[in-house]
């Protein structure tokens, strides 16, 4: 008995097989082999073809289906990871009227502070728990205005990830946390907000109809059994945004249990179990994948975007000659805690939501010609980076957020000792160190949603751990003497911007 997880990122879309009983991952690949095509009409505009999504999936289910042999009829569910706060709308013949608005698209924002104005604090903050922003729904707007002959044919609007149900399905569904990472739901009444409807004017019927998280929500079509090679009416059991998905795969649902990531950005992901909201909208509130009106549970969101940009664009600047990431650790190891002195601040890719969408850009400060070499350069942006991250970490303290436990993927910037330590340092908790992948992580929600796992611990109770990294609590004033100076640095750029 195998599952089968997908996750359609903004590169690839990633497919892996996984044995039910063993959680052993049988096959796994990705498509395209180079980067997916995005396109941009204007600055800060962002856009991608969801057939592209569809074709790259297909040919992905395809692949590890050949290479591990199985039967079809062996694939007993299938779960659905994808890039969040994509806008898809299609026709009443269910074609695609444009390409889609993805997440990093930036048109919306001036929609997104004009119903923040307009709904005003107490809806915001209380039922939508974050101000409107750049989310879904404020592209939608974007669309209504500007090509109202596109939005007149409108039949629904959906999600990167309810897209491909339905090109599985033929069903147009959605989620709770599908709903809330658009700002469409309303905590307090437990419904589409009506408020933001409204507001935008949008009719109700183009909503898809609303699924649980975990449930078999419809079955393969002829037409989509047939594209992914699998067995008709094969149910699709689980869809989730990529951070949501994320902390699934790494068993975070309980409160206090947060995920990282430090790839591109770098993310951290807690869970909550009242509903709060951050007066700044410095970070983000959403429902999580077990997320019910009875039990509620939140996805507190924190996105910092230079993070491993950062690692990388120091590389190329001060290691022309090919140094490797390794070498590079090894390097920053030699160097004592605190850089001596050097304090870097990694915002360089763009405003940054956690300052208030204000750029301050990189800052090197406290570099000495007489004492600092390149591998103090090299420790102080790792370090730069770990202090942004717990920067963010203390704001969703604030907010309530009492961190218990911190899992990560076993790779990118979590790869360095001096990264992973500082973290745990700092945090004050050991940083769990797994195995594991978006797409399989899809999988094995999508056991939880067929019924075969009774619940979470017994879907991820093979999940394997690769390393546990301890606070260095010898060594923790060091850490936050050097945390300090950063922000005191942060504290005087934020000043000159006013």
């Amino acid at each position: 008995m195998y599952l089968l997880g997908f996750d359609v990122g903004t590169s690839s879309v990633k497919a892996s097989l996984i044995n039910a009983a063993t959680g052993v991952c049988a096959a796994s690949d990705y498509f395209p082999k180079q980067e997916m095509r995005m396109t941009a009409v204007k600055p800060g505009w962002a856009e991608q073809d969801p057939e592209l999504w569809w074709q790259n999936l297909c040919m992905a289910s395809a692949s590890i289906l050949a290479t591990s042999g199985i039967d079809r009829e062996q694939v007993r569910a299938i779960g659905i990871s994808y890039q969040m706060h994509g806008l898809v709308m299609v026709d009443k013949h269910y074609k695609v009227l444009r390409p889609s608005i993805i997440w990093c698209d930036s048109r919306a924002v001036s929609y997104g502070d004009a119903a923040a104005k307009a709904l005003g604090r107490d809806i915001c903050d209380n039922h939508l728990l974050n101000s409107p922003g750049n989310f879904t729904a404020s592209k939608l707007a974007w669309v209504k205005e500007h090509e109202p002959e596109i939005y007149a044919k409108i039949y629904k609007v959906m999600l990167p990830g309810d897209y491909i149900a339905m090109r599985m399905t033929g069903e147009v569904q959605t989620t709770i946390p599908g709903l809330s990472e658009g700002i469409l739901w309303d905590f307090k009444r437990e419904s589409i907000s009506r408020e933001m409807m409204e507001y935008y004017g949008f009719d109700k019927a183009i909503m898809p109809d609303v699924v649980p998280t975990f449930s078999k929500q419809a079955g393969l079509s002829a037409d989509g059994a047939f594209a992914l090679g699998l067995k008709q009416g094969t149910p699709v059991c689980y869809r989730a945004g990529d951070q949501a998905n994320n902390a699934l795969s790494l068993n975070v649902f309980k409160p206090g249990e947060v995920a990282s990531t430090a790839g591109t950005s770098g993310v951290i992901y807690g869970v909550l179990d009242k509903l709060t909201h951050d007066d700044q909208n410095r970070v983000n509130l959403f429902a999580h994948v077990n997320h019910t009106p009875e039990d509620p549970r939140l996805g507190m969101l924190l996105c910092i975007n230079g993070t491993g940009s950062m690692n990388a664009w120091i590389k190329k600047q001060i290691s022309p000659e090919g140094i490797s990431y390794d070498v590079m650790n090894m390097m920053a190891d030699s160097i004592p805690i605190g850089s001596s002195g050097v304090s870097i601040l990694p915002f360089g890719n763009g405003a940054e939501r956690v300052l208030g969408n204000r750029e301050t850009g990189a800052v090197f400060n406290g570099i000495n010609f007489n004492v600092h070499t390149r591998a103090h350069l090299l420790r102080a942006v790792q370090e730069g980076i770990v202090f942004a991250m717990k920067y963010g970490l203390d704001i969703m303290s604030d907010l309530g957020l009492k961190v218990s436990t911190i899992r990560a993927g076993a790779a990118n910037m979590y790869r360095s000792e001096i990264f992973g330590r500082t973290m745990a340092s700092l945090a004050g908790v050991p940083i769990e160190l797994y195995e594991t992948t978006g797409a399989a992580g899809a999988a094995q929600g999508a056991g939880i949603g067929a019924g075969i796992y009774s619940d979470p611990d017994e879907a991820f109770a093979k999940l394997q751990k690769m390393d546990t990294i301890e606070p260095d609590i010898a060594n923790f004033a060091e850490y936050q003497e050097a945390y300090e100076r950063w922000r005191e640095l942060l504290s005087a750029v934020l000043r000159n911007l006013k």
